[in-house]
């Protein structure tokens, strides 16, 4: 699969990235295309799975910078399994927070307190932020 050549628009329709992200994701490194024809880029097969790898990374947040350490200096997806750890760490720590939030939130939605401000959740919510 890694030497099937296949044109930026091939590219674009199996991924679903916009031609503008291959060529922004080009200029930082990321992937590279292996010639032109004519003004079009060309790319291996291989492009496809750099692509997955780095949606994968954006969702969980990573940076471009840090997605760039994800893959060895041939192109080839080598993830940092420390990075990959520490950003599930970071994770694990949003969800609570958010969790947490969200909680009590929905408790501020429901206390029969008369007001919001008087309800010991949400102020508290408050001196949080």
């Amino acid at each position: 699969m890694d030497s099937v050549e296949i044109g930026i628009g091939e590219v674009v329709r199996r991924s679903g990235v916009p031609a503008s992200t291959l060529r922004y994701y080009e200029e930082r490194g990321l992937i590279a295309s292996v010639r032109r024809q004519g003004l079009a880029r060309v790319f291996t097969a291989a492009v496809l799975e750099q692509l997955a790898l780095i949606a994968v990374c954006r969702t969980a947040g990573f940076s471009l910078d840090e997605i760039t350490l994800m893959f060895s200096p041939d192109g080839r997806p080598s993830p940092n399994r420390a990075m990959l750890a520490a950003k599930a760490d970071e994770l694990d720590a949003t969800i609570r927070k958010l969790a947490l939030m969200r909680d009590d939130l929905r408790h501020a939605a429901a206390c029969p307190a008369p007001t919001h401000m008087e309800c010991p959740t949400f102020r508290r919510v408050l001196g949080q932020a």
